[in-house]
Protein backbone atom coordinates (compact mmCIF):
# COMPACT_ATOMS: atom_id res chain seq x y z
CA UNK A 1 0.00 0.00 0.00
CA UNK A 2 1.44 3.36 -1.06
CA UNK A 3 1.46 6.23 1.41
CA UNK A 4 -1.05 8.34 -0.52
CA UNK A 5 -3.56 5.49 -0.20
CA UNK A 6 -3.59 5.97 3.57
CA UNK A 7 -5.07 9.46 3.28
CA UNK A 8 -8.72 8.50 3.12
CA UNK A 9 -8.53 5.40 5.33
CA UNK A 10 -10.05 5.24 8.79
CA UNK A 11 -7.00 3.97 10.70
CA UNK A 12 -6.59 2.12 14.00
CA UNK A 13 -3.18 1.50 15.57
CA UNK A 14 -3.49 -1.79 17.44
CA UNK A 15 -0.99 -2.17 20.27
CA UNK A 16 0.74 0.89 21.69
CA UNK A 17 4.20 -0.34 22.59
CA UNK A 18 7.41 0.69 20.85
CA UNK A 19 6.14 0.07 17.31
CA UNK A 20 2.65 1.38 17.97
CA UNK A 21 3.95 4.71 19.24
CA UNK A 22 6.31 5.04 16.29
CA UNK A 23 3.43 4.32 13.90
CA UNK A 24 1.35 7.03 15.57
CA UNK A 25 4.12 9.65 15.28
CA UNK A 26 4.74 8.66 11.65
CA UNK A 27 1.06 8.96 10.68
CA UNK A 28 0.65 12.21 12.59
CA UNK A 29 3.58 13.73 10.72
CA UNK A 30 2.11 12.50 7.44
CA UNK A 31 -1.44 13.60 8.23
CA UNK A 32 -1.47 16.45 10.81
CA UNK A 33 -5.26 16.85 10.73
CA UNK A 34 -6.33 13.22 10.51
CA UNK A 35 -8.28 11.47 13.28
CA UNK A 36 -6.15 8.52 14.44
CA UNK A 37 -7.36 5.75 16.74
CA UNK A 38 -5.36 3.64 19.18
CA UNK A 39 -6.40 0.27 20.59
CA UNK A 40 -4.62 -1.41 23.48
CA UNK A 41 -5.62 -3.56 26.43
CA UNK A 42 -3.56 -1.31 28.72
CA UNK A 43 -4.45 2.28 29.50
CA UNK A 44 -2.83 4.78 27.10
CA UNK A 45 -0.78 7.45 28.89
CA UNK A 46 1.76 10.14 28.13
CA UNK A 47 0.25 11.23 24.82
CA UNK A 48 -1.67 14.46 24.23
CA UNK A 49 -3.35 14.75 20.88
CA UNK A 50 -6.70 16.41 20.20
CA UNK A 51 -7.30 14.33 17.08
CA UNK A 52 -6.90 10.96 18.79
CA UNK A 53 -9.43 8.29 19.73
CA UNK A 54 -8.55 5.65 22.32
CA UNK A 55 -10.00 2.17 22.86
CA UNK A 56 -8.59 0.41 25.91
CA UNK A 57 -9.53 -2.20 28.47
CA UNK A 58 -10.73 -5.78 28.04
CA UNK A 59 -13.08 -4.97 25.13
CA UNK A 60 -10.62 -3.00 23.02
CA UNK A 61 -10.76 -5.51 20.15
CA UNK A 62 -14.45 -4.80 19.53
CA UNK A 63 -13.40 -1.55 17.86
CA UNK A 64 -11.73 -3.35 14.93
CA UNK A 65 -14.94 -3.61 12.92
CA UNK A 66 -15.23 0.19 12.71
CA UNK A 67 -11.97 0.77 10.80
CA UNK A 68 -10.75 0.43 7.19
CA UNK A 69 -7.11 -0.21 8.06
CA UNK A 70 -5.45 -1.63 11.15
CA UNK A 71 -1.72 -1.27 11.91
CA UNK A 72 -1.18 -4.37 14.07
CA UNK A 73 1.81 -4.42 16.38
CA UNK A 74 3.83 -7.69 16.38
CA UNK A 75 2.94 -8.61 19.95
CA UNK A 76 -0.81 -8.81 19.32
CA UNK A 77 -1.70 -12.53 18.87
CA UNK A 78 -2.80 -13.50 15.37
CA UNK A 79 -5.33 -16.15 16.35
CA UNK A 80 -7.75 -14.04 18.37
CA UNK A 81 -11.17 -14.27 16.61
CA UNK A 82 -11.33 -10.51 15.95
CA UNK A 83 -7.81 -10.50 14.49
CA UNK A 84 -8.45 -13.52 12.26
CA UNK A 85 -11.61 -11.88 10.93
CA UNK A 86 -9.75 -8.64 10.17
CA UNK A 87 -7.03 -10.58 8.31
CA UNK A 88 -9.70 -12.24 6.16
CA UNK A 89 -11.24 -8.85 5.42
CA UNK A 90 -7.84 -7.54 4.28
CA UNK A 91 -7.84 -4.78 6.90
CA UNK A 92 -4.56 -5.54 8.64
CA UNK A 93 -1.23 -4.02 7.72
CA UNK A 94 1.98 -3.38 9.66
CA UNK A 95 4.96 -1.08 9.96
CA UNK A 96 7.15 -3.57 8.12
CA UNK A 97 4.68 -3.94 5.26
CA UNK A 98 4.37 -0.20 4.69
CA UNK A 99 8.15 0.30 4.94
CA UNK A 100 8.98 -2.44 2.43
CA UNK A 101 6.40 -1.15 -0.06
CA UNK A 102 7.48 2.51 0.16
CA UNK A 103 11.19 2.69 1.01
CA UNK A 104 13.28 4.13 -1.89
CA UNK A 105 16.57 2.75 -0.52
CA UNK A 106 17.95 -0.78 -0.48
CA UNK A 107 16.76 -3.09 2.31
CA UNK A 108 18.75 -5.97 3.77
CA UNK A 109 16.31 -8.10 5.74
CA UNK A 110 17.76 -10.51 8.29
CA UNK A 111 15.82 -13.30 9.97
CA UNK A 112 16.33 -16.61 11.72
CA UNK A 113 15.16 -18.23 14.91
CA UNK A 114 18.52 -17.37 16.44
CA UNK A 115 21.43 -15.16 15.40
CA UNK A 116 19.56 -12.39 13.59
CA UNK A 117 20.50 -9.56 15.98
CA UNK A 118 24.22 -10.32 15.88
CA UNK A 119 24.16 -10.82 12.11
CA UNK A 120 22.26 -7.57 11.52
CA UNK A 121 24.65 -5.64 13.75
CA UNK A 122 27.72 -7.09 12.06
CA UNK A 123 26.43 -6.38 8.54
CA UNK A 124 25.60 -2.81 9.54
CA UNK A 125 29.02 -2.26 11.11
CA UNK A 126 30.86 -3.60 8.03
CA UNK A 127 28.83 -1.45 5.62
CA UNK A 128 29.34 1.64 7.76
CA UNK A 129 33.08 1.03 7.98
CA UNK A 130 33.04 0.55 4.21
CA UNK A 131 31.72 4.08 3.71
CA UNK A 132 28.16 3.06 2.84
CA UNK A 133 25.35 5.20 4.27
CA UNK A 134 23.53 2.56 6.27
CA UNK A 135 21.08 2.29 9.14
CA UNK A 136 20.34 -0.50 11.62
CA UNK A 137 16.58 -0.73 12.14
CA UNK A 138 13.70 -3.06 12.94
CA UNK A 139 13.44 -5.57 15.73
CA UNK A 140 16.88 -4.68 17.14
CA UNK A 141 16.99 -0.88 16.90
CA UNK A 142 14.56 1.91 16.05
CA UNK A 143 11.22 0.93 14.46
CA UNK A 144 11.30 1.14 10.68
CA UNK A 145 8.80 3.94 10.05
CA UNK A 146 10.92 6.44 11.97
CA UNK A 147 13.24 6.43 8.91
CA UNK A 148 10.80 6.21 6.01
CA UNK A 149 10.02 9.89 5.37
CA UNK A 150 13.71 10.85 5.17
CA UNK A 151 14.93 7.73 3.33
CA UNK A 152 16.94 8.31 0.13
CA UNK A 153 17.61 6.10 -2.87
CA UNK A 154 21.26 5.49 -1.92
CA UNK A 155 20.52 4.60 1.71
CA UNK A 156 20.92 1.02 2.88
CA UNK A 157 18.70 -0.25 5.69
CA UNK A 158 19.77 -3.34 7.61
CA UNK A 159 16.52 -4.56 9.08
CA UNK A 160 16.23 -7.34 11.65
CA UNK A 161 12.89 -9.07 11.06
CA UNK A 162 11.11 -11.35 13.51
CA UNK A 163 8.54 -13.92 12.40
CA UNK A 164 5.83 -11.63 13.81
CA UNK A 165 7.00 -8.77 11.59
CA UNK A 166 7.24 -11.05 8.56
CA UNK A 167 3.77 -12.52 9.02
CA UNK A 168 1.37 -11.66 6.17
CA UNK A 169 3.99 -9.76 4.11
CA UNK A 170 3.53 -9.64 0.34
CA UNK A 171 6.93 -8.14 -0.49
CA UNK A 172 10.40 -9.41 0.39
CA UNK A 173 13.55 -7.28 0.89
CA UNK A 174 16.05 -6.76 -1.93
CA UNK A 175 18.66 -8.72 0.01
CA UNK A 176 17.39 -11.44 2.34
CA UNK A 177 19.57 -13.15 4.93
CA UNK A 178 17.93 -16.34 6.22
CA UNK A 179 19.87 -18.04 9.00
CA UNK A 180 17.80 -20.89 10.43
CA UNK A 181 14.39 -22.13 11.54
CA UNK A 182 13.95 -24.11 14.74
CA UNK A 183 10.81 -24.78 16.84
CA UNK A 184 10.05 -21.47 18.56
CA UNK A 185 7.09 -19.21 19.41
CA UNK A 186 4.75 -22.19 19.36
CA UNK A 187 2.63 -20.39 21.95
CA UNK A 188 1.95 -17.75 19.22
CA UNK A 189 1.66 -19.93 16.12
CA UNK A 190 -0.47 -23.06 15.74
CA UNK A 191 2.52 -25.20 14.80
CA UNK A 192 6.03 -25.20 13.32
CA UNK A 193 4.59 -25.15 9.79
CA UNK A 194 2.78 -21.86 10.39
CA UNK A 195 5.86 -20.35 12.07
CA UNK A 196 8.02 -21.43 9.11
CA UNK A 197 5.50 -19.95 6.68
CA UNK A 198 5.81 -16.58 8.41
CA UNK A 199 9.61 -16.74 8.23
CA UNK A 200 9.41 -17.69 4.54
CA UNK A 201 8.06 -14.26 3.60
CA UNK A 202 11.59 -12.88 3.77
CA UNK A 203 12.37 -14.77 0.56
CA UNK A 204 9.31 -16.06 -1.30
CA UNK A 205 8.35 -12.70 -2.84
CA UNK A 206 11.82 -11.93 -4.20
CA UNK A 207 12.50 -11.34 -7.89
CA UNK A 208 15.40 -12.17 -10.20
CA UNK A 209 17.30 -8.99 -9.33
CA UNK A 210 17.25 -9.71 -5.62
CA UNK A 211 19.69 -11.72 -3.47
CA UNK A 212 19.09 -14.52 -0.97
CA UNK A 213 21.89 -15.44 1.45
CA UNK A 214 20.69 -18.60 3.15
CA UNK A 215 21.85 -21.40 5.41
CA UNK A 216 21.89 -24.45 3.16
CA UNK A 217 22.56 -26.63 6.20
CA UNK A 218 19.11 -25.99 7.67
CA UNK A 219 16.49 -28.21 6.04
CA UNK A 220 13.53 -25.83 6.43
CA UNK A 221 15.53 -22.84 5.15
CA UNK A 222 16.81 -24.91 2.23
CA UNK A 223 13.26 -25.84 1.19
CA UNK A 224 12.02 -22.25 1.46
CA UNK A 225 14.99 -21.00 -0.60
CA UNK A 226 13.75 -23.08 -3.55
CA UNK A 227 10.66 -20.85 -3.72
CA UNK A 228 12.67 -17.64 -4.13
CA UNK A 229 13.52 -16.31 -7.60
CA UNK A 230 16.49 -14.36 -6.23
CA UNK A 231 20.16 -14.96 -6.93
CA UNK A 232 20.97 -17.54 -4.28
CA UNK A 233 24.10 -17.46 -2.12
CA UNK A 234 24.26 -20.57 0.08
CA UNK A 235 26.28 -20.58 3.28
CA UNK A 236 26.82 -23.38 5.72
CA UNK A 237 28.20 -23.45 9.22
CA UNK A 238 27.59 -23.84 12.91
CA UNK A 239 25.20 -21.64 14.87
CA UNK A 240 28.05 -19.54 16.23
CA UNK A 241 29.75 -18.66 12.93
CA UNK A 242 26.83 -18.16 10.53
CA UNK A 243 26.69 -14.47 11.43
CA UNK A 244 30.21 -13.90 10.09
CA UNK A 245 29.64 -15.92 6.90
CA UNK A 246 26.35 -14.14 6.18
CA UNK A 247 27.87 -10.71 6.85
CA UNK A 248 30.80 -11.39 4.51
CA UNK A 249 28.44 -12.36 1.66
CA UNK A 250 26.22 -9.31 2.23
CA UNK A 251 29.27 -7.02 2.24
CA UNK A 252 30.52 -8.53 -1.03
CA UNK A 253 27.28 -7.50 -2.76
CA UNK A 254 28.17 -3.89 -1.90
CA UNK A 255 31.81 -4.42 -2.89
CA UNK A 256 33.20 -3.58 0.55
CA UNK A 257 36.99 -4.19 0.48
CA UNK A 258 38.14 -7.45 2.03
CA UNK A 259 40.48 -5.79 4.52
CA UNK A 260 37.62 -3.71 5.95
CA UNK A 261 35.39 -6.79 6.25
CA UNK A 262 38.03 -8.79 8.13
CA UNK A 263 39.08 -5.90 10.37
CA UNK A 264 35.45 -5.23 11.36
CA UNK A 265 34.81 -8.89 12.16
CA UNK A 266 37.96 -9.04 14.29
CA UNK A 267 36.97 -5.94 16.28
CA UNK A 268 33.28 -6.81 16.59
CA UNK A 269 32.14 -7.57 20.15
CA UNK A 270 29.26 -9.86 21.01
CA UNK A 271 26.02 -8.10 21.81
CA UNK A 272 24.75 -8.02 25.41
CA UNK A 273 23.05 -11.26 26.52
CA UNK A 274 24.58 -13.14 23.55
CA UNK A 275 27.69 -15.08 24.54
CA UNK A 276 28.69 -12.03 26.57
CA UNK A 277 31.78 -12.47 28.73
CA UNK A 278 30.75 -10.92 32.04
CA UNK A 279 34.23 -11.33 33.51
CA UNK A 280 36.56 -13.68 35.35
CA UNK A 281 35.85 -13.99 39.05
CA UNK A 282 37.86 -16.21 41.42
CA UNK A 283 39.43 -17.77 38.34
CA UNK A 284 36.06 -18.68 36.74
CA UNK A 285 34.84 -17.20 33.42
CA UNK A 286 31.16 -16.23 33.50
CA UNK A 287 29.33 -16.09 30.14
CA UNK A 288 25.89 -14.50 29.80
CA UNK A 289 23.95 -16.13 26.96
CA UNK A 290 20.51 -15.20 28.31
CA UNK A 291 19.03 -14.92 24.83
CA UNK A 292 19.57 -18.64 24.19
CA UNK A 293 15.92 -19.64 24.56
CA UNK A 294 15.96 -22.79 22.42
CA UNK A 295 18.13 -25.94 22.66
CA UNK A 296 19.95 -25.27 19.38
CA UNK A 297 21.25 -21.93 20.67
CA UNK A 298 22.53 -23.52 23.88
CA UNK A 299 24.15 -26.36 21.92
CA UNK A 300 25.87 -23.73 19.77
CA UNK A 301 27.15 -21.95 22.88
CA UNK A 302 28.57 -25.20 24.30
CA UNK A 303 30.21 -25.93 20.96
CA UNK A 304 31.67 -22.44 20.76
CA UNK A 305 33.21 -22.43 24.25
CA UNK A 306 34.29 -26.08 24.08
CA UNK A 307 35.79 -28.03 26.96
CA UNK A 308 36.09 -24.95 29.17
CA UNK A 309 32.40 -25.16 30.11
CA UNK A 310 32.17 -26.98 33.44
CA UNK A 311 28.89 -25.51 34.76
CA UNK A 312 25.74 -24.64 32.83
CA UNK A 313 22.44 -23.05 33.89
CA UNK A 314 19.35 -24.42 32.13
CA UNK A 315 15.57 -24.27 32.26
CA UNK A 316 12.68 -21.84 32.15
CA UNK A 317 9.20 -21.46 30.73
CA UNK A 318 7.54 -24.58 29.28
CA UNK A 319 6.74 -24.31 25.55
CA UNK A 320 6.69 -28.01 24.67
CA UNK A 321 10.17 -28.00 23.13
CA UNK A 322 12.21 -31.22 22.80
CA UNK A 323 15.45 -31.28 24.82
CA UNK A 324 16.73 -34.76 23.87
CA UNK A 325 19.49 -33.51 21.54
CA UNK A 326 20.61 -31.00 24.15
CA UNK A 327 20.81 -33.78 26.74
CA UNK A 328 23.07 -35.81 24.43
CA UNK A 329 25.24 -32.75 23.77
CA UNK A 330 25.72 -32.17 27.51
CA UNK A 331 26.66 -35.81 28.09
CA UNK A 332 29.26 -35.65 25.30
CA UNK A 333 30.76 -32.44 26.71
CA UNK A 334 33.00 -31.86 29.73
CA UNK A 335 30.16 -30.29 31.72
CA UNK A 336 30.25 -31.46 35.34
CA UNK A 337 27.49 -29.34 36.89
CA UNK A 338 23.95 -28.63 35.70
CA UNK A 339 21.98 -25.92 37.53
CA UNK A 340 18.27 -26.14 36.70
CA UNK A 341 15.49 -23.53 36.86
CA UNK A 342 11.76 -24.24 36.81
CA UNK A 343 9.78 -25.30 34.90
CA UNK A 344 11.68 -27.08 32.13
CA UNK A 345 14.67 -27.79 34.38
CA UNK A 346 13.06 -31.03 35.58
CA UNK A 347 12.25 -32.04 32.01
CA UNK A 348 15.83 -31.38 30.86
CA UNK A 349 17.24 -33.39 33.75
CA UNK A 350 14.96 -36.35 32.96
CA UNK A 351 16.21 -36.29 29.35
CA UNK A 352 19.83 -36.21 30.55
CA UNK A 353 19.25 -39.23 32.82
CA UNK A 354 17.40 -41.18 30.11
CA UNK A 355 20.10 -40.44 27.52
CA UNK A 356 22.89 -41.41 29.90
CA UNK A 357 21.70 -44.98 30.40
CA UNK A 358 24.41 -46.69 32.44
CA UNK A 359 26.88 -43.84 32.00
CA UNK A 360 27.58 -41.25 34.64
CA UNK A 361 25.72 -37.94 34.74
CA UNK A 362 26.78 -34.44 35.83
CA UNK A 363 25.99 -33.19 39.32
CA UNK A 364 22.64 -31.43 39.26
CA UNK A 365 21.04 -28.70 41.37
CA UNK A 366 17.47 -27.39 41.28
CA UNK A 367 16.92 -23.75 42.24
CA UNK A 368 14.26 -21.10 41.71
CA UNK A 369 16.44 -17.98 41.96
CA UNK A 370 19.56 -16.59 40.35
CA UNK A 371 21.35 -15.78 43.60
CA UNK A 372 21.49 -19.43 44.62
CA UNK A 373 22.35 -20.48 41.07
CA UNK A 374 25.43 -18.25 40.96
CA UNK A 375 26.47 -19.30 44.48
CA UNK A 376 26.30 -22.95 43.38
CA UNK A 377 28.39 -22.10 40.32
CA UNK A 378 31.15 -20.59 42.46
CA UNK A 379 31.11 -23.57 44.83
CA UNK A 380 31.33 -26.22 42.11
CA UNK A 381 33.27 -24.74 39.17
CA UNK A 382 37.04 -25.12 39.00
CA UNK A 383 39.51 -22.32 38.37
CA UNK A 384 40.26 -21.83 34.70
CA UNK A 385 36.83 -23.18 33.78
CA UNK A 386 33.60 -21.55 32.61
CA UNK A 387 30.09 -21.07 34.01
CA UNK A 388 27.60 -20.58 31.17
CA UNK A 389 24.10 -19.12 31.51
CA UNK A 390 22.35 -20.52 28.43
CA UNK A 391 18.97 -21.82 29.53
CA UNK A 392 17.55 -23.30 26.26
CA UNK A 393 14.19 -22.01 27.47
CA UNK A 394 12.47 -18.64 27.62
CA UNK A 395 12.61 -16.71 30.86
CA UNK A 396 9.02 -16.21 31.94
CA UNK A 397 8.75 -18.93 34.60
CA UNK A 398 10.69 -16.99 37.26
CA UNK A 399 12.13 -13.97 35.41
CA UNK A 400 10.37 -11.06 33.73
CA UNK A 401 12.37 -11.51 30.52
CA UNK A 402 15.85 -12.43 29.25
CA UNK A 403 17.21 -9.03 30.29
CA UNK A 404 16.26 -9.49 33.93
CA UNK A 405 17.68 -13.03 33.86
CA UNK A 406 20.96 -11.89 32.32
CA UNK A 407 21.27 -8.81 34.50
CA UNK A 408 20.79 -10.83 37.70
CA UNK A 409 23.41 -13.30 36.49
CA UNK A 410 25.89 -10.47 35.95
CA UNK A 411 25.00 -8.80 39.24
CA UNK A 412 25.56 -11.90 41.38
CA UNK A 413 28.67 -13.00 39.47
CA UNK A 414 30.29 -9.64 40.20
CA UNK A 415 28.95 -9.45 43.74
CA UNK A 416 29.97 -12.94 44.84
CA UNK A 417 33.21 -12.63 42.91
CA UNK A 418 34.35 -9.91 45.35
CA UNK A 419 33.70 -11.96 48.51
Amino acid sequence: MKLNELKNKKILILGFGREGRDTFYFLRKLFPDKILAIGDKEKISGLKDKKMMVYSGNNYLKSLKDFDLIFKSPGIPIHLPEIERSFKEGKITSQTKVFLENCPGKIIGVTGTKGKSTTSSLIYRILKNGGIKSYLIGNIEKPVLSYLLKAKKDDVFVCELSSHQLYNLEKSPHIAVFLNVYPEHLDYYKNLKEYSRAKANIAVHQGKNDFLIYNSGNKIVREIAKKSEAKKIPIKGEYYDLDKKAAIEAAKIFKVPNNIILKTIKEFKNLPYRMELVGTFKGIDFYNDALATIPEATMGAIESLGDRVETIMLGGFERNIDFKNLAKKILKSKIKNVILFPTTGKKIWKDIVRSAGNRGVPKHFFTDNMGDAVRLAFENTGKGKTCLLSTASSSFSIFRDYREKGDLFKKYAREYGKR
